[in-house]
């Protein structure tokens, strides 16, 4: 079997719903005949047709309030944001409309969409293409918010967030497209969804991470694990419902815990993470939860970009701090 992309994942899994199900249709900004700025929907329109596969204009408000119409009336629309810093024109549409159809009926309609979006830094993109705003998305009730962080789960949490019956906010890290290969068999079988996935096993401290930002963190894990300290990595891939009890599960065997994420550190989601450990698993901790995060200020130029994101070397003095807590006493 051939190894693929996270970018090919994508591809292959939006290949599998429109082919397994009529009611699928994709639309956005060049995802036609150019395939999407990153090709993440190449060859999709030629095989599946201009009638399920379309191009739109540059109009995101647009975008999100068709998938709107859409979700009502029976269809599975699967709407792409060129880039998630320009998603904000479709914020009406989604935050007034998409999340509260279920609420606004009392049931009775639902709102099966995904709207995806290339997110984070890395790229040496210009301004408004480097966005990690997830916490934006997973305030507002009624979403969800999905993030994969490798090829076989870009294709299993994509065909379920198409299945769920609610919107879903698919975000891809754009950085790590085509960083990672493997194997991902084109079976339709769905991840679930609301479930943190556990990378490695670890017994001395636990490093937390979503999308782009497990790169460096499962490279901070190995370089603990040349010293002796064995991290457990926990990858929540659902940022919303979040699946607390799974990084509960791995602080009652640590004790520490170290949360890392490209997105600004103020009221971002390791702040949330933080304070539902706080508030359920306070007994549990050896040491204050450590944040390993952006800044905050606008995700600068290509000059700076690699001082703002997260990085092994910050990671692993924020798990040395966790480790060594407190200062001067025993582990």
């Amino acid at each position: 079997m051939t190894e693929i992309t996270l970018l090919e994942a994508v591809n292959q899994a939006l290949a599998h719903e429109l082919a397994a199900d009529r009611r699928v249709v994709l639309f956005g900004e060049d995802i036609g005949g150019n395939g999407g700025v990153f090709r993440a929907t190449d060859g999709l329109q030629q095989r599946f047709g201009k009638e399920r596969v379309m191009d739109t204009p540059l109009a995101e408000n647009m975008i999100a309030g068709i998938a709107v119409g859409m979700a009502a009336q029976g269809l599975r629309p699967v709407a792409e944001f060129q880039f998630m810093g320009f998603s904000y024109p479709g914020l009406d549409q989604i935050l007034s409309h998409a999340a509260r159809t279920r609420n606004r009926t009392r049931g009775r309609l639902s709102c099966p969409i995904v709207y995806r979006a290339p997110y984070g830094g890395g790229i040496h993109a210009p301004e408004h293409h480097s966005e990690s705003t997830e916490a934006l998305f997973a305030h507002i009730p009624g979403l969800r918010v999905v993030v994969p962080s490798s090829p076989a789960r870009a294709y299993g949490l994509l065909l379920a967030a198409i299945r769920d019956p609610d919107p879903v906010i698919f975000l891809e890290p754009k950085r790590i497209y085509r960083a990672v290969r493997q194997q991902v068999p084109d079976n339709g079988q769905a991840l679930p969804l609301d479930r943190c996935f556990r990378l490695r096993q670890g017994t001395d401290i636990t490093l937390v991470a979503w999308g782009a930002a497990l790169r460096e963190t499962l490279a901070a894990a190995d370089a603990l694990a040349a010293t002796g300290i064995e991290a457990e990595v926990i990858d929540p891939a659902t940022l919303k419902p979040l699946d607390i009890h799974g990084i509960i599960d791995s602080l009652e065997k640590t004790g520490r815990c170290v949360i890392v994420h490209e997105a600004a550190r103020f009221a971002g989601l390791g702040a949330e993470i933080a304070a539902q450990i706080n508030e359920y698993a306070f007994d549990l901790l050896r040491a204050p939860v450590q944040r390993v995060t952006g800044y905050d200020t606008v995700m600068p130029y290509y000059q700076l970009e690699k001082d703002y994101l997260p990085d092994c070397r910050r990671i692993l003095a924020a798990a040395h701090a966790a480790l060594d807590y407190p200062p001067g006493g025993e582990r």
